[in-house]
């Protein structure tokens, strides 16, 4: 005989789960975080595999030059980054000076205009120069985790596509005979919806790479394409990334141009941007099947920088993503998708039972 337990009591022991992962996630933080970019990594290599080993190439050389391709790809982009960071520091004397200069003619203004003593001001600075001591030592320690990721991510990519009949036999033995092949079928769903959803992230991002550096060559603003290409990979970070986004070339716009017109210009340049990310890219590119609601998207950002700091901003997204793919093709879970979706129904069942006892 099957005890059912009062709501209370499972609720507890969810959020009692919920706790100790986040802890073990949390203290695992070195070990899970190159696996996870693994993970993401292995989903979309895995066609370009599949694809080698039709061509009756050995496993092991199969995985190894897909490897290689995404490998060369992700530094083509990392030197194309670096080159452009690289020109942009050339010049940072001459944005010091400049920015110097600002910071005291508007030391000056808030002194005249608002009776604040430069003595004062100095004084927030510097308890603001405190509160950042634990922010730069937790970058410290996000560069020194990439280390990590750098060394692991290409020893756990190999083996995950290696074994991957292994892990694949696994899901398929955890569960019962009987539900064998709803199992295949969840499972064959999810993984080519994942790859698309994947490569559609991509997409997207470049799109919006170029869509942002056409806009700021247009206003003349000097490091346009080293910015867009920030832009594009803070537009991963739902509203959070998009505020930062606009925030740096509005900063040397302010440093590097007289006036306020770049800075308006830029601002409703990068507004229509997201106009027609939103609207237009995720929806055809990324399938709105997959569009997370603002709420959870915010949540789920927060959430991952407390457990693993900036990668775990940047995967939660993607994450929660692949688990609302999940939810959605397996029916007891699915009011947890349609929970995480941006879906907003009409109204609600608890209206039609109160309508339905209303009417005579």
């Amino acid at each position: 005989m099957i005890k059912k337990y009062p709501f209370y009591i499972k609720s507890t022991i969810v959020l009692l789960g919920l706790f100790l992962i986040s802890n073990v996630l949390t203290g695992l933080r070195d070990i899970m975080v190159p696996l996870a970019f693994s993970v993401l990594l292995a989903i979309l290599l895995n066609p370009l595999t599949n694809f080698l080993q039709k061509k009756k190439l050995p496993q092991v050389l199969a995985i190894s030059i897909a490897m290689l391709i995404g490998f060369i790809i992700i530094l083509a982009i990392l030197y194309f980054v670096s080159s452009q960071i690289s020109s942009f520091s050339t010049e940072l004397p001459l944005l010091k000076k400049k920015f110097i200069e600002l910071f005291n003619t508007s030391q000056q203004v808030l002194q005249n205009r608002f009776n604040i003593p430069i003595n004062e001001q100095q004084q927030y600075i510097d308890h603001f120069k405190n509160s950042l001591k634990p922010l730069v030592g937790a970058t410290i320690g996000t560069v020194f985790g990439s280390l990590a990721i750098v060394f692991l991510l290409p020893v756990y990519t190999f083996l995950i596509l290696f074994y991957k009949k292994l892990l694949l036999n696994f899901l398929f033995e955890v569960f019962e005979d009987k539900n064998s092949k709803e199992v295949g079928i969840v499972l064959h769903q999810t993984k080519g919806a994942i790859q698309s959803y994947m490569v559609g992230l991509i997409l997207e991002g470049l799109i919006v790479a170029v869509l942002n550096t056409i806009a700021l060559l247009i206003l003349g603003l000097k490091y346009a394409i080293l910015l867009g290409v920030i832009g594009a990979i803070l537009n991963v970070l739902p509203y959070i990334g998009g505020i930062i986004a606009v925030l740096l070339p509005v900063i040397i716009a302010t440093i590097t141009k007289d006036g306020f017109h770049t800075q308006l210009g830029i601002v409703i340049a990068y507004i229509i941007i997201q106009f027609i990310d939103n609207h237009y890219l995720i929806p055809v590119i990324v399938s709105s099947r997959v569009k997370i609601n603002a709420l959870v998207s915010i949540v789920i950002v927060l959430m991952g920088g407390a457990l693993w700091g900036i990668p775990g901003m940047f995967l939660s997204i993607p994450f929660i993503g692949i688990l609302k793919i999940i939810f959605d093709r397996i029916p007891e879970l699915k009011p947890w998708g349609k929970l995480l979706g941006s879906e907003v129904p009409t109204g609600h069942k608890g209206e039609k039972l109160r309508l339905s006892k209303i009417k005579p």
